[in-house]
């Protein structure tokens, strides 16, 4: 049985939210708000696989002090992007 579309961005969102580490839930709540309705299918598929990393790494990726793996590269960017403003 496939997830429902808006289903689906509310699980993401809620995960966001609820991370490990109080950071990261204020960073990725703020990302999922501006960009989760607006993502294609790749997009979200990209953004569900970045849920299931680890908070302390995802957190030294966004924060530029390690170099995040190459299939996240580009999302992080844009995470950290949001991060800074």
């Amino acid at each position: 049985m496939t997830e429902p579309h808006e289903t689906r961005i509310k699980r993401m969102k809620m995960r966001s939210m609820r991370r490990g580490i109080k950071e990261m839930d204020l960073i990725l709540t703020a990302y999922a708000d501006r960009n989760l309705s607006s993502m294609d299918e790749d997009g979200l598929n990209t953004y569900d696989a970045l849920l299931h990393e680890n908070d302390q790494d995802l957190y030294q990726w966004v924060t530029g002090q390690a170099s995040p793996p190459e299939r996240l590269a580009d999302m992080i960017a844009d995470i950290a992007q949001t991060f800074q403003k």
